[in-house]
């Protein structure tokens, strides 16, 4: 059954017609600013659920702007469902090798010597990056991206790596707020003051080479409404959105990464977020960045909580069962959450 509606899907536009196109998830842009241009959105957290957020971002960008976008996703080791636990799992790098851009939000991903060749390919291009949340530590291992290692990846491509939780993890939250002198910058257009109940997180890398966009204040608990903690953790705050100049593997190229440590599928409810990404989208693809870009979910939205599905309750992927097709127009997903988290009552009800 599922096979004949991949190939049902294919035939309306909705998935690739190249090969593994089941794997893939493939939204043809609309009419807009966009148009032509091609985005490659690289999921693949065990904590995040950036499996729930890409397609979310994809359709948002394919439907109101106009992108022709390709989620990729971490699948089981046999190939028959999503399994974000799979840390060798991301399948589909050879969609970057027509990629304008690529946005990603991986954590400690293993790749293998053959995809490693299209992302080396991709950043020896010099081709923009949007990452977020744990993007920063996005690979891991001594294997290359041309000169590049896996873990070297968060501070020579993003402009940081992982270093620490500096709010209280799952006990205080993050709200953004705009650095003194940005507020003028184009990714900032129509993005104010927001909150996502994901941490701070350390950031200590960053150079004067570095553009700091927006700081993140530590919250006093998870509640949106909840004030800032007083004391040194926001005395500097730390960054939270940057660009950050990148040079390619071979030495030859100048790419640009815009990366913001918030990203947990949570934080994306709030819509200043999304228009975050939305706005660095168009700045750098070199489009003139819409005063009050449009942010509304295509399909409804109903995120799971962030954590971790550990060894003793990972089966519930394969109990699940998702596929690429599952994220599809017109499609939600159920929400899950975790074993352990925390009560959170401001998502919307299904």
């Amino acid at each position: 059954m599922r096979r004949f509606l991949a190939l049902t899907l294919a035939l309306t536009g909705l998935f690739s017609p190249l090969s593994g196109q089941e794997k893939t998830l493939f939204f043809k842009g609309s009419v807009g600013p966009g148009e032509g241009k091609h985005i490659v959105l690289v999921s693949g957290d065990e904590e995040y659920r950036s499996e729930e957020t890409m397609p979310m971002l994809a359709k948002i960008l394919a439907k109101k702007h106009g992108f022709d976008c390709t989620v990729l996703f971490s699948w089981s080791e046999d190939g028959t469902y999503i399994d974000p636990n799979n840390v060798s799992g991301v399948v589909g790098w050879d969609k970057l090798d027509a990629a304008d851009l690529m946005i990603v939000g991986t954590r400690m991903r293993k790749v293998n010597k053959e995809d490693r060749a299209h992302m080396t390919k991709y950043l020896n291009a010099g081709k923009p990056i949007i990452g977020y949340r744990t993007s920063t530590h996005g690979f891991s291992g001594e294997e290359k991206f041309g000169t590049i290692t896996l873990d070297d990846w968060g501070l020579k491509i993003v402009g940081e790596t992982w270093v620490n939780h500096h709010g209280k993890h799952m006990g205080e939250g993050a709200r953004g707020i705009v650095e003194k002198g940005q507020e003028e910058h184009p990714i900032l257009n129509g993005v104010g003051e927001f909150y996502g109940p994901s941490d701070v997180y350390g950031v200590v890398n960053l150079t004067d080479a570095d553009t700091i966009l927006m700081r993140g204040a530590v919250t006093e608990t998870l509640a949106p409404d909840s004030a800032a903690v007083e004391g040194e953790r926001n005395d500097p705050m730390m960054p939270l959105a940057w660009l950050h100049p990148y040079c390619s593997p071979d030495g030859k190229t100048k790419g640009v990464t815009f990366c913001t440590t918030m990203g947990a599928s949570v934080d994306f409810l709030d819509e200043s977020l999304r228009r975050l990404v939305v706005n660095g989208t168009y700045h750098l693809l070199d489009l003139k960045v819409p005063e009050m870009a449009e942010v509304g979910y295509v399909d409804p939205f109903y995120p799971s909580f962030y954590g971790f599905w550990r060894k003793a309750e990972a089966k519930i992927w394969k109990e699940r069962a998702l596929v690429a097709e599952d994220f599809g127009l017109g499609k939600v997903t159920a929400t899950v959450d975790p074993p352990g988290v925390p009560a959170w009552p401001y998502r919307p009800e299904r």
